[in-house]
This record gives C-alpha cells, sequence and structure tokens, in this order.
C-alpha cells in the first residue's frame, strides 16, 4: 500500500517541482526587468506635449517646447506627426518616453510574467492538493468487495490504466500507475474505497480522475487473464519521464504562438516554451500516464 502511495506521490512531487521552480525563475527575472522600469520611469517626472517629428532606427524623434529626446518605439512610424504626451528626467531631458514607447511595453510584460508565473504556480499547487485530499478522504471509506479489470486506454498522447469494475452498473476508473497492475490478472477480487480508491492484491491504487459509467474514449488493451509472471514492468521514475516526454513536444509551438501574440520575440519564445514544457511533464503526472 505504502510503495503505490510513494510512487504516485513521488511522481507528482516531482512534476510540480519542476513546474514551482521554472515559475520561479520565469517570477525572478521578470521581478527584475519589471524593478528596472519601474525605476527608470520613476525618474521621469517631468511632463509636457510633444510632437513626433520622425522614426528611425526603431525610434522616434520627439520634440517639445523645453527639448527633444529619441524614445524607442517599435511601431513609431504610425504616429509621426501626432501629437503626445511626454514624460521625462529634468536632469536629462535625453532620457524620455511617451505612451505606447518599448520602456512602457517592456515594464507591462514584465509585470505581466510574475503575475502570470504565480497564477501558475498556484494553479498547480491547488490542483496537486485537491486531488491528493480526494484521494485520501476516499482511502478512509469502508471498503466494497468488487471485481475489476485493468485496461490500457490511449487517447491523443495520453495513456492510461484505468480499472473496469463490474456490477448491475458497469464503471470505469482511471488510476495512477503502479507496476502491480501490468501482473493482474483479468477479472480480479478488488476492494473499492469510496468508489474511487481501489486495493488489489494488498496494493493501494489511486484514482487519477473520476469514475465514469461510459467507456472512456481511446484505444483498449486488455491484461491477459493470467499475465506471464516473468513479465517485467517499468518501476523507477526515469521510464515514466520518458514516456511523459511526449508531452513537451508541442511546447515550441506553444511558445511560438505566445511570442507572436506578446510581441516579446525570441525572449517570450523561450520562456513560453521552457513553462509549456513542464506544465505538459505535470499534466501526464496529474492525468496518470502509464509507462507500460
Amino acid at each position: 500500500m505504502l510503495r503505490s502511495r510513494v510512487r504516485a506521490l513521488r511522481h507528482g512531487l516531482l512534476a510540480t517541482a519542476m513546474v514551482l521552480v521554472v515559475c520561479l525563475v520565469v517570477a525572478v527575472f521578470s521581478w527584475l526587468s519589471y524593478s528596472d522600469g519601474r525605476a527608470a520611469l520613476s525618474a521621469m517626472t517631468a511632463r509636457d506635449v510633444g510632437t513626433v517629428e520622425s522614426f528611425d532606427g526603431g525610434a522616434v524623434e520627439v520634440r517639445w517646447p523645453s527639448g527633444s529626446a529619441r524614445v524607442p518605439y517599435e511601431s513609431g512610424d504610425r504616429i509621426v506627426g501626432r501629437q503626445t504626451q511626454v514624460a521625462f528626467d529634468p536632469s536629462d531631458p535625453s532620457r524620455a518616453v511617451i505612451p505606447g514607447s518599448d520602456l512602457f511595453l517592456e515594464t507591462d510584460r514584465a509585470l505581466g510574467g510574475v503575475s502570470f508565473a504565480t497564477a501558475v504556480a498556484v494553479l498547480v499547487l491547488v490542483a496537486g492538493a485537491l486531488r491528493l485530499v480526494l484521494a485520501v478522504r476516499a482511502a478512509r471509506s469502508s471498503p466494497v468487495t468488487v471485481q475489476v479489470r485493468r485496461i490500457r486506454l490511449q487517447s491523443g498522447l495520453m495513456v492510461r490504466s484505468w480499472l473496469e469494475i463490474e456490477g448491475p452498473t458497469e464503471r470505469w476508473l482511471p488510476v495512477y500507475y503502479d507496476p502491480v497492475l501490468v501482473t493482474l490478472p483479468s477479472p480480479v477480487e478488488a476492494e473499492l474505497r469510496g468508489g474511487r480508491v481501489a486495493v488489489v492484491d494488498g496494493v493501494t491504487l489511486y484514482p487519477s480522475g473520476r469514475v465514469v459509467t461510459k467507456h472512456p474514449r481511446g484505444r483498449r488493451q486488455d491484461n491477459p487473464a493470467q499475465p506471464d509472471p516473468q513479465t517485467r514492468a517499468p518501476h523507477g521514475l526515469r521510464a515514466q519521464l520518458r514516456v511523459d516526454a511526449v508531452f513537451m513536444v508541442p511546447a515550441p509551438f506553444v511558445g511560438l504562438f505566445w511570442a507572436y501574440l506578446d510581441g516579446s520575440g525570441f525572449t517570450g519564445w523561450i520562456t513560453a516554451t521552457v513553462v509549456a514544457a513542464v506544465l505538459g511533464l505535470w499534466w501526464a503526472a496529474l492525468r496518470g500516464s502509464d509507462p507500460s
């Protein structure tokens, strides 16, 4: 019983830790960038109204009654000839910003990075804690003896183990992988606790999702009636991570899409790619991917 719990926890904690480490790194670098931007903006205490006179080399030339400055502005060609509010450093008027200029965008983007990393970390922690609480609560319920069959279902990238529960109404319960699943005869007697936790052959199998009464979708593979006792089931988390790595494949494309929407270029692409990759591993762990 302890072995199954430890394996499921180790898998989930490892994936969660990877997400939290990446989120921490993203949040720290984003906060440092935000702090630099805020420090630069806080020095620009003077205000005036100026005119955008020209655009060249990714910056606009802005002139106002008491001075002028070149202000980095990626799409500044569309505002040439317009009047605009100007904020500048009274001790050095060449340091100035206007609404929509690069410094404003970079500062807002950095703050968004902090918020996004924090939101992802909180979501991962809450989802993991909720799954753990539900499993522990179900494990304390009174047992009901049932006949179950272990099946594997592949749906898209995800391969999961399910227990097919016999009864007046047939049910299917997804469970976290344990090596004992590979050598279970079919059918086999099990204790079902709270309709969510099954004790089979002395091993507790924890749910990786809710019980369903409609056959789950996917390509099905049944355990043999009497599995070969020499069958070797994957045990270590290294084999588990090799299987879960398939969920990292879409990450670069997610990064490209994010960089396009956010306009953050290579930095945004690599950040979104890494976050999407570790979230893919975490999703596989949360859903209970099967490496067998």
